[in-house]
């Protein structure tokens, strides 16, 4: 039972069939209150109009008693509260006829040859009667009184009374309806949104099912359905189909990573092993400046590798002011630098990105290098050109990847591990900079300009 509550499309359901029953109750009691007051003034409007006859015909002369004879209640009183005449059926109307003692004006009758009017202007008064013990039920009458002094010149009061039991009858046909007609018209509501929000929420369970496949099975290339439709559902399942894909391509970055890694990591400390192997069974032949060279190695390696796990993991550089034309002209002393130039960030990470372009520089040229640095009131615009070989236009992206070395014949000692223009990349990146590589052998760093 509570994992039946616990569905969306039942709660949904029962929300808005909650609604809807409280919209059907209001409205339903406010229609039945119109309802009585519209019937009750038509009872009204019968019994004025009725007591304006009777008063019209008191004044065209005609006798009390004829005007009694009526097939609705009527009677005719004097002031001092004695009756005229009667109908027959006034004894029908339970308690005696409303008087002055109740509070009830009578209207003036109409002038003598006058037409009876419309019934508008009778005073009415319900026939409650005071008694001890509960309250009255609800009167079975309706009350009209008009005063005429028509009868041997004396003033009398016609009251004319008119059922309410078409009231009556009607209300209670429209309440046993609603009693009888809500319960099911709910179940209709409720079942219609169920059906609705269960169809509406189909894909939502489809795209789960496929999840919770996925995360068990660990297979990364598998997609969720998307649906045909163009709404939030269609949206929900293309965004987790982009999210697995980028996850699955992290995924495949952090494997080739740690397999690259441990491949760069092998070789100095299977170099540093077998040499002190050699060294240890025969001390004249041990290689100590290899030993150091693979030791160096491993050392700026495993430091490598430390930065780029900080770089991943989003670390932000200080926003410290750096002079880049000091600490370029520090490292390339033969520098074409224009004015001072100073950079946002972090000294010791743009330091890196220098050193790396002048080492990939020195690596690759014949014999010459050239190291330019302009800026404008936006940027400042580093650029190391050597005179080698270049990088071929198909290759000038795949050089910035990790562990990428265009030359494959080269030597480890010789070509280094691949992480300098990665490195270097992913620094500039973090400092709000760009670095491509461009026709022959130019690189290019830009980097927006400290303001402050």
């Amino acid at each position: 039972m509570r994992r039946f509550f616990a569905s969306v499309p039942v709660r949904a359901a029962l929300g808005a069939t909650l609604v809807v029953a409280i919209a059907l109750v209001v409205t339903g009691v406010a229609l039945l209150n119109l309802l009585r007051h519209d019937l009750a003034d038509k009872a009204n409007a019968e019994a004025a109009a009725a007591a304006y006859r009777a008063a019209w015909a008191l004044q065209a002369g005609v006798d009390p008693s004829e005007v009694a004879k009526s097939d609705v209640p009527v009677q005719i009183e004097d002031d001092a509260g004695r009756v005229v005449a009667a109908s027959k059926n006034v004894h029908q109307v339970p308690g005696p006829p409303p008087s002055k003692a109740n509070g009830l004006r009578p209207a003036p009758a109409p002038p003598p040859g006058s037409k009876p009017p419309a019934a508008k202007n009778a005073e009415f008064v319900e026939d409650v009667r005071p008694q001890a013990g509960p309250p009255p039920p609800p009167p079975e009458y309706r009350w009209a009184a008009m005063a005429t002094s028509a009868v041997n010149g004396k003033p009398v009061v016609v009251y004319v009374a008119a059922k309410l039991d078409t009231e009556r009858s009607a209300i209670t046909t429209v309440r046993w309806g609603m009693m009888i007609g809500l319960p099911p018209l709910l179940l209709l509501v409720f079942g219609m949104i169920w059906l609705v929000a269960r169809r509406a929420l189909k894909p939502v369970e489809a795209i789960r099912q496929e999840m919770a496949s996925i995360t068990a099975s660990t297979d990364l290339a598998r997609r969720v359905p998307v649906p045909a439709s163009h709404d939030e559902i269609g949206r929900l399942a293309r965004t987790t189909n982009q999210t697995l894909t980028a996850l699955q391509e992290s995924v495949g970055r952090q494997r080739r990573f740690v397999a690259d890694a441990s491949h760069e990591l092998r070789n100095p400390i299977a170099s540093l092993r077998t040499q002190l192997e050699v060294g240890a069974q025969y001390p004249a032949l041990l290689d100590l400046d290899g030993a150091v060279n693979d030791t160096v190695r491993l050392q700026e390696l495993a430091a490598d590798l430390l930065l780029l796990a900080r770089l991943d993991s989003g670390e932000s550089p200080p926003g410290e002011p750096v002079d880049l034309s000091g600490l370029v002209h520090e490292m390339a002393p033969d520098a074409s630098v224009t004015g001072d130039v100073w950079i946002s960030g972090s000294e010791s990470q743009l330091r890196q990105v220098v050193d790396n372009l002048l080492d990939n520089a020195r690596r690759h040229a014949r014999s010459a290098i050239q190291v330019t640095l302009t800026a404008d009131n936006e940027r400042a615009v580093l650029e190391v050109a050597d005179d080698g070989y270049g990088v071929p236009e198909g290759e000038r992206e795949r050089i910035f990847e990790r562990f990428v070395r265009l030359d494959d014949a080269r030597t480890r000692d010789d070509g280094g591990a691949g992480l300098g223009l990665a490195i270097a990349r992913e620094i500039a990146e973090r400092h709000g900079g760009t670095l491509t590589a461009h026709d022959g052998a130019l690189f290019r760093l830009t980097l927006p300009r400290d303001r402050s």
